[in-house]
């Protein structure tokens, strides 16, 4: 289970810090929100290639597109991943 350490809105922004479950390599996720859209992903530790990746890849969509793709993926038998983490987080803050 994650958990959000720091969540708070600047100047119309949102900033958002989370440490992902223990099952994934990622220890901490930085996000950035505006108007609903994702500015910026930032992953600490985990696969660097696949994290800065996810962060290019959901970079000015929607929070709403970003679970609806990130949701559920598995790696390996974790029951969970980076993606499925960063989409867990983004659930939390849509609600």
């Amino acid at each position: 289970m994650y958990k959000i350490i720091k969540d708070e809105i600047l100047d119309g922004v949102r900033y958002v810090t989370a440490v992902p479950s223990e099952k994934v390599c990622s220890k901490q996720i930085d996000i950035t929100i505006k108007d609903g859209i994702i500015d910026s992903v930032k992953f600490t530790r985990g696969c660097p290639g696949n994290a800065l990746g996810i962060g290019a890849l959901i970079k000015g969509m929607s929070v709403e597109e970003a679970i609806k793709r990130l949701d559920g993926i598995q790696c390996g038998s974790r029951g969970t991943s980076c993606p499925d983490q960063l989409a867990q987080v983004l659930k939390t803050l849509a609600d």
